[in-house]
């Protein structure tokens, strides 16, 4: 997970712009697949073959993102009564083995280049569109990174490591094509199979995260600890404990037990309660909130993990 640790956009906004995230990267994608696929064909470098298996990669997985990301903004129902957020790392997985799929091809691809090298035309053509591309990519990034921020999603997070390594495999490309013209050809198919590598590692990262995800990791240490400032900071709490959290797509789900006086009346327990539930959802307005009460004679002896 980032460093970003709190969701504070209200969830019908945040609806809006996973929805926009994910429109505006499927129509970036198809249109670097038109331009690369004419590069490719006019300059028949396999390092712009490689960009553009990427992309169509891309493209591929940002469909999936948006069908995924519509899914899990469904509002939760008779047989999903936690919602569907868990359609985003599963979207995830499924963009990880598009990705590793697209890596081996490139491989055995370049691997085949090397074995019968080939000149390359048009360069100058080439270079353009992959510069094209990288301008067209970078605005895409810089909205996908504020949507990020403000709703920690991680279908848009791996699309948007997607992008950020067309960046990098495009910067490769220009170089590989500014080396071949300049008479080392043999550099293409060299660069392309260390995209491609770059590529697995991608692929790796988002399965470790959406792996993860469904598994139901604990939120980072820093959410604990400011989800425990916000319950002991009513003056009726005396104590907090067992603290559970997990993230399933713009939901942060939240357990906890929470220590009032022994002979608190069960009314004013009640609106204790009620009041820290709101406490914790002024920070986390994405959050589903369950507290449990617990007198405070029996609080644990040592403290819990959480």
């Amino acid at each position: 997970m980032n460093d970003e640790t709190q969701i504070t956009i209200d969830p019908a906004r945040a609806g809006r712009l996973l929805r926009w995230a994910t429109y505006a990267s499927v129509a970036t994608a198809m249109i670097l697949i038109a331009g690369k696929l004419a590069a490719a064909l006019m300059t028949g470098s396999v390092s712009v073959l490689a960009s553009l298996v990427d992309s169509m990669m891309d493209a591929a997985a940002s469909i999936i993102n948006l069908l995924a990301v519509h899914y899990a903004l469904q509002p939760p129902d008779h047989d999903h009564r936690f919602g569907h957020g868990k359609a985003e790392p599963l979207a995830g997985l499924v963009q990880a083995a598009f990705i590793t799929g697209s890596a081996v091809f490139l491989i055995l691809h370049a691997v085949d280049r090397l074995v019968h090298p080939q000149p390359l035309n048009a360069g100058l053509v080439g270079v353009g569109v992959l510069v094209f591309s990288m301008v067209a990519t970078g605005v895409l990034l810089l909205f996908q990174h504020y949507v990020i921020r403000l709703t920690q999603s991680t279908a848009i997070r791996a699309d948007a490591l997607h992008y950020a390594t067309d960046l990098l495999t495009n910067g490769a490309t220009i170089m590989a094509l500014g080396l071949a013209m300049l008479g080392w050809p043999i550099v293409d198919p060299i660069f392309a199979i260390g995209i491609a590598l770059y590529i697995l590692y991608s692929a790796g990262q988002i399965g470790h995260e959406s792996v993860q995800l469904l598994m139901d990791r604990e939120l980072p240490p820093e959410v604990h600890a400011r989800i425990k400032e916000i319950v002991r900071g009513h003056p009726l709490v005396r104590g907090v404990h067992d603290v559970r959290t997990r993230k399933s797509g713009p939901t942060y789900f939240i357990q906890l037990h929470l220590m009032l006086d022994d002979q608190m009346p069960l009314v004013d327990a009640h609106r204790v309660t009620d009041e820290v539930e709101t406490a914790i959802l002024n920070v986390f307005p994405n959050a589903d909130v369950l507290i449990h009460e617990d007198p405070a004679s029996e609080a644990p002896p040592e403290p819990l993990p959480g």
